[in-house]
């Protein structure tokens, strides 16, 4: 009798922790989802907005834009996909992991290369104005799109080739799919670590050589002043957008020191956090902040975010 309540209480206590669990799972699965689906639906209404007027197709910095904020996007849908996956409990194979996380290495690489390209447009633009025409057509613009992406997909590939497989004991995978899980192995890790800082290293050097070079044609006053300034400003932008994809890079780093001292149920809990801040709110900020700031894109993106009212502010006369 005595063994029998003890095993009926044992048996109510892992209830209500198996309860509680999942009513956890829900709740963070709800703070990551919403915010996920309200920044998608930003980036929509923005790809949407930049491929509603001609000048925006024939522009090369709003194609590259356009660009940027696709794959951005991309990048957005599958993270939130293996998060949801995880939080589900739900184990794949490893070729479907391997997919979903080549797309995610891909589009991933994708911004820092896309922003080095916006920047040089602004360079040129500025300091070499008779030959901008004739450099940044739209032709150069796409061949260059497609460079970026084959580029990262060559980069996805070579870390796929560098899983370390004879330690893959199946194809169903014993952890939750993540690049985490995925991507083991020290020339992979060897490979990740090198590859991602040659490739920030550059985007920042690249992107400064930029700023340099503007700020330059400013002081000698071989340009207009004020579009000068402006590509000043958009080049800071591009160095803050470089800094907050940086920032994703630094999540394992700080799992893995976590993961010694806290506890999994804290770590869970922190990994969560860390997710919304390195993942989802840097590839929203890009919309968020083009969309307010240029005079272009600002009205039509407010006219199709208020799902085209005709606003005081905003004439719908040039939007329809």
């Amino acid at each position: 009798m005595l063994n029998s309540s003890c095993s009926h209480s044992l048996f109510n206590v892992t209830v209500d922790q198996q309860y509680q669990g999942l009513l956890e799972r829900m709740m963070f699965s709800s703070l990551t989802t919403v915010p996920c689906c309200v920044f998608l639906y930003i980036n929509g209404i923005m790809l949407f907005s930049l491929r509603s007027k001609a000048v925006f197709c024939e522009t090369s910095r709003y194609i590259l834009l356009f660009n940027l904020l696709f794959a951005d996007s991309i990048q957005m849908v599958f993270s939130q996909v293996l998060y949801i996956l995880a939080a589900c409990l739900i184990k794949m194979s490893y070729p479907l992991c391997g997919i979903l996380n080549v797309v995610g290495v891909i589009t991933s690489d994708i911004s820092p290369l896309t922003l080095v390209v916006m920047s040089l447009e602004r360079y040129v633009a500025v300091c070499y104005p008779l030959r901008h025409a004739a450099v940044i057509t739209i032709r150069n613009t796409g061949l260059m799109i497609y460079v970026i992406w084959a580029f990262s997909l060559l980069s996805g590939l070579i870390r796929v080739s560098l899983v370390n497989y004879p330690e893959l004991k199946g194809l169903q995978m014993e952890e939750f799919c993540s690049s985490i899980t995925l991507f083991v192995g020290p020339l992979s890790d060897t490979y990740d670590r090198a590859y991602t800082c040659l490739l920030f290293v550059s985007a920042g050097v690249a992107i400064s050589f930029s700023y340099i070079g503007v700020t330059v044609a400013v002081r000698l006053a071989s340009t207009d002043k004020t579009s000068s300034q402006k590509a000043r400003n958009t080049l800071l932008l591009h160095l803050v957008q470089l800094g907050l994809s940086l920032s994703s890079t630094v999540y394992k780093p700080i799992l893995a020191a976590l993961s010694r001292i806290v506890t999994r149920l804290v770590l869970i809990r922190v990994q969560n956090v860390l997710y919304v801040c390195f993942f989802i709110l840097p590839r929203c900020l890009s919309a968020l902040i083009y969309g307010i700031r240029d005079q272009l894109i600002r009205p039509v993106l407010f006219y199709y975010l208020c799902c085209r009212l005709t606003l005081s502010v905003f004439p719908a006369k040039g939007y329809k």
